[in-house]
């Protein structure tokens, strides 16, 4: 026991505890829960013994213990009113009896009780760690009614009646393990009460408690100086359970650089947050765009009859197709190149997008690691940039788009907007350079071939790189392996396939040679017709069938170069202005076969078969006699003009029965035929005679018969005027074309045709309804004028005579324009029309020039070059198929009526018509080389300017001999017509 006086004991409380005061007594009271007094048990021995206090203060005396222990701790540690107070010193150190079976008590014990058996299998408390301050211990609440733990001076206080020898054997053993436990810097006073021998059955309750209670209150007063900082195990509460928290040493050194745990996965925490932050962020964010424009641009594809490719009009080589046009197999293929679960997997692989953004980024290379949709985003929504944020907006792009649109369309999407390399947009473009086929036609290993070019599209074209086919052939094994372990190929189809090779190279189409002039013509035939406007059809993606035979228009390409431009010379200025067009139209059908613009669109640029700027010349004069015939037209006699009519033939006769003013129109060469019948002024092409039966039918008769043979109603100059048979309309060649096909088809006609089908996006646009049973003329007019159109190529003196070359039936018309400025021949077989024409045009200012001296002949007309041409093509457009004969069904007798013998006083003695003027119609297949040097001069004086019209031949002519004034009319007195008066023929 302590020696220090005992001071005065504080003033009671009313239930008989102590008044506490300071700050240990405050902190104490304040103190209501379990766990406020394990937080202060590491802050001070003040605070500690006060929660003690609090604990044990169910009854007065284990109130009194505590505050006096609470007092006596807090005195110890820091001053009260100024001066220093004295520490309680250790107990004598004394060896207390053991007593057996007697259990260590716990500070925290709610009262003494009588000892127990120690627990079975109980461990022993580890010893406590250092801490800042020794935590005193709690003690335990002593039995009501037993006297103070303490005095006011801090050292024990025995209690009323005095220590028992037991009880101070007991606490002198306990203060001087509490000491020497302290001055070691070792366990807690409770460690140190529960290693503590066990004592023998206090013989009083009460002594035991303020025995335990004094060595608490010594503990706690020399804890402070002994603990070195380190900090004790917590005592048990009151029932038992649990331990204090024990304080975690501080970091030091390179261990504070290192997170821990909680760092660690609080950081993880807040990036999965702020990553499903931004990932939603940018889904609510970012909008599927519009399409971009690389990406829906498309070229028009026109093709020919038989399906092959006639040209390409478009910057982007690409032709859209729906996904089902695609076979299976080819899909599959693609599918096992690109993307093997693109059915099953979701829109984006974010393990691959976050290698390719991170290669990206560190400069390590551009690379792609995409899905099949995240390609398709790129390709058709954004662009080719290997950019990280390029990347970010594909990726939620993708995932949008893979909610909104079904596979089938995203793959549909990607097929039309891959680059296939050779300027090849999408499979079906790709198909078509690569093997010359539509995509619908590629074999599997064919589609695996293009499959395997998405990786790299130049560095696996065999052809044009061939030191790559040993990768190429390794790429495609794969794709075709990889069909098989998908299940979606035979292994014993893989086993007999072979590297398709694919075709040459070829060049781009584009619109030189004939394809811009044939491509301008559908066209226009498109646009005017109303199946589409110009505007939409510029926006590409078409697909245009045309009506053009491959081997047709080739023939037509080569029978001008060799008859024509193989005879220019860069040396004749003149030559320089020749240029030719042409066209033909199977009568039967309609459908354009073939077409010639020019010498090649890239040079010259006007469409010489569509121009209407030319004047047609004689050329129209058989429709003229169509008219005639289908109107029942006689002549000024009453007389019914048919093949055999004889009209007078003298050049320059004023026409008969015009009120619109004097018109005498000159023949070629001022030649006088006299009485002529229609067929051999139809052979001379003799002007006065078609003249004067012009004015015969009417005008305005002729201009309908002619609309509805074939020509435009809104034909430049189709002017209702006796000039109207001459020609002077400049209907176009394409436009005479179908004029003449309509004669050949027997007077039907349902109009030309050039388009047979034209489809976007594998949606077919609606074509002009057509009738080609269409009666457009009676037959027997039409056959009436093929009857005399077949004499000027069949007769030795006709114009046309060099048409005869084709070798088969023909019948045609030779027309020159005014000043030679064109030359015409137009004819037909009973299954092919063509019209050829050959012009003259200076390229640089683009004003009409003659052809005089051209191919170093003095004169180019009808008959020369043109019938050539024609012939030179009929023959090698239908070679190989049999010659058929004109079916002809006719009123008015014999094709070629004999002509009754003028009488001397009214033909001339050198009647031209014995001899066809050479420029006209020469004898022979080549152009004649000496033409007439002078014009006829000899007119008999008798003869009169006007000659009656004659009847058949059986009949005499009902002017007789006639003579000036005759029934014919007044002649030269007659005003002029108004109209231009051209020598065409």
């Amino acid at each position: 026991m302590s020696d220090e006086p005992h001071k005065q004991e504080p003033p009671r409380s009313k239930d008989g505890g102590e008044q506490a005061s300071g700050s240990a007594s405050d902190s104490g009271s304040r103190s209501d829960t379990p766990w406020a007094s394990r937080k202060d048990s590491t802050t001070g021995g003040g605070k500690a013994v006060g929660n003690t206090r609090e604990r044990g203060g169910d009854s007065d005396g284990g109130e009194r213990s505590g505050t006096a222990g609470a007092r006596r701790g807090e005195m110890s540690e820091r001053p009260s009113g100024g001066a220093p107070k004295p520490t309680v010193p250790p107990a004598p150190t004394q060896a207390p009896k053991p007593v057996p079976n007697q259990a260590p008590r716990s500070s925290q014990a709610p009262a003494p009780k009588p000892a127990q058996a120690p627990t079975p299998n109980r461990a022993p408390a580890p010893p406590a760690k250092p801490a800042a301050a020794a935590t005193p211990p709690r003690v335990p609440k002593p039995t009501p009614g037993a006297a103070p733990a303490a005095s006011a001076a801090g050292g024990p206080v025995p209690p009323a009646g005095g220590p028992s020898a037991g009880n101070a054997s007991a606490l002198d053993a306990l203060n001087a393990a509490v000491a020497k436990n302290a001055a070691a810097g070792g366990a807690s006073p409770d460690a140190a009460t529960r290693a503590m021998p066990a004592a023998k059955p206090a013989a009083k309750p009460a002594a035991t408690a303020q025995a335990t209670t004094e060595a608490a209150s010594a503990a706690a007063a020399a804890g402070p100086a002994a603990s070195d900082g380190k900090s004790a195990k917590g005592a048990k509460d009151g029932k038992g359970k649990g331990k204090a928290k024990r304080t975690r040493p501080k970091r030091t050194g390179w261990r504070r650089l290192v997170p821990t745990w909680r760092m660690v996965l609080g950081a993880f925490l807040l990036i999965v947050l702020l990553i499903g932050g931004a990932l939603v962020t940018g889904y609510l964010l970012v909008d599927i765009p519009k399409a971009n424009a690389a990406a829906t641009a498309q070229s028009n594809v026109y093709l020919y009859s038989d399906g092959s490719v006639l040209a390409r009009q478009g910057k982007v080589n690409r032709e859209n197709i729906k996904l089902s046009q695609v076979p299976k197999n080819v899909q599959r293929a693609v599918l096992a190149a690109e993307d093997r679960d693109f059915y099953s997997e979701s829109a984006v692989n974010p393990a691959a997008m976050l290698r390719a953004a991170w290669n990206t980024a560190t400069g390590k290379g551009k690379q792609s690691g995409s899905t099949i949709t995240q390609q398709y985003v790129k390709n058709y929504y954004l662009d080719q940039d290997q950019t990280v944020t390029r990347k970010a907006r594909e990726f939620f792009i993708a995932i949008k788009l893979d909610n909104e649109v079904s596979k089938d369309d995203i793959l549909e999407g990607y097929l039309n907007t891959s680059y296939f390399g050779r300027n090849a947009y999408g499979i079906q473009a790709a198909a078509q350079e690569y093997y010359g086929k539509d995509v619908e036609k590629l074999t599997t290993a064919e589609g695996a071939y293009l499959a395997t070019l998405l990786n790299a599209p130049s560095a696996y074209d065999v052809v044009a790189h061939p030191q790559s086919k040993k990768a190429a052939t390794a790429r495609w094994a794969y794709v075709m392996d990889g069909m098989v372990k998908e299940g979606w190929l035979d292994s014993a189809e893989r086993e007999k396939a072979k590297f398709p090779t694919p075709g040459k190279l070829r060049p781009q189409s584009g619109m030189s040679g004939q394809r811009g002039y044939l491509v301008e013509a559908v066209q226009d035939y498109l646009i005017s017709s109303g199946v589409i406007d110009e505007q939409t059809l510029a926006r590409g993606g078409y697909r245009i069938t045309t009506t053009i035979d491959k081997k047709r228009q080739t023939a037509f390409v080569d029978a001008v170069q060799g008859q024509l431009l193989s005879k220019l010379s860069k040396d004749r200025k003149v030559d320089r202005y020749v240029r030719a067009g042409g066209a033909s139209i199977d009568p039967k059908t309609g459908k354009v076969v073939a077409l010639y613009g020019g010498v090649d669109y890239t040079k010259q640029f006007v469409n010489n078969a569509t121009r209407r700027d030319y004047q047609v010349g004689s050329t129209f004069k058989p429709f003229v006699f169509t008219s005639a015939s289908q109107n029942g037209s006689t002549t000024q006699d009453g007389v019914r003009i048919t093949p055999n009519t004889v009209y007078d033939g003298t050049s320059q006769r004023p026409v008969v029965g015009w009120s619109g003013g004097r018109y005498a129109p000159e023949n070629e060469d001022h030649a006088n035929y006299g009485p002529v019948t229609v067929t051999k002024a139809t052979d001379k092409s003799v002007n006065s005679v078609y003249a004067q039966m012009a004015v015969d039918v009417g005008p305005e008769k002729v201009k309908e018969t002619a609309i509805e043979l074939g020509l435009p109603e809104k034909t430049p100059d189709l002017n209702p005027y006796p000039s109207i048979a001459l020609g002077t309309a400049t209907a176009s060649v394409l436009d005479m074309t179908e004029a003449y096909a309509t004669l050949a088809n027997h007077g039907k006609s349902g109009g030309h045709i050039l388009v047979t089908k034209i489809t976007k996006d594998g949606s077919e646009l609606q074509l002009p309804d057509r009738d080609p049973s269409r009666q457009a003329v009676p037959r027997s007019a039409a056959d009436a004028t093929t009857s005399i159109l077949r004499s000027v190529v069949e007769s030795p003196g006709g114009t046309g005579y060099n048409a005869k070359a084709a070798g088969r039936p023909a019948a045609g018309k030779t027309g020159t324009a005014e000043e030679d400025k064109a030359a015409w021949f137009a004819g037909f077989t009973p299954d092919l029309a063509t019209v050829v024409a050959v012009m003259g045009q200076d390229s640089n200012t683009g004003a009409q020039k003659p052809l005089y001296g051209a191919t170093g002949l003095p004169r180019i007309n009808g008959g020369g070059y043109p019938a050539q041409i024609w012939a030179a093509y009929t023959a090698d457009a239908l070679k190989g198929k049999p010659a058929k004969e004109f079916d002809l069904e006719m009123e008015g007798g014999p094709a070629v009526p004999e002509i009754p013998p003028a009488t001397t006083t009214t033909e001339p003695t050198d009647e031209p018509s014995t001899a066809p003027p050479t420029t006209e119609a020469p004898p022979t297949t080549e152009a004649p080389t000496t033409p007439p040097t002078t014009e006829p001069t000899l007119i008999p004086p008798t003869l009169p300017t006007q000659l009656p019209t004659f009847t058949p031949p059986t009949l005499p002519p009902t002017g007789g001999t006639g003579g000036p004034g005759g029934p014919g009319g007044t002649g030269t007195e007659e005003p002029g017509d108004p109209g231009t008066d051209p020598t065409l023929f």
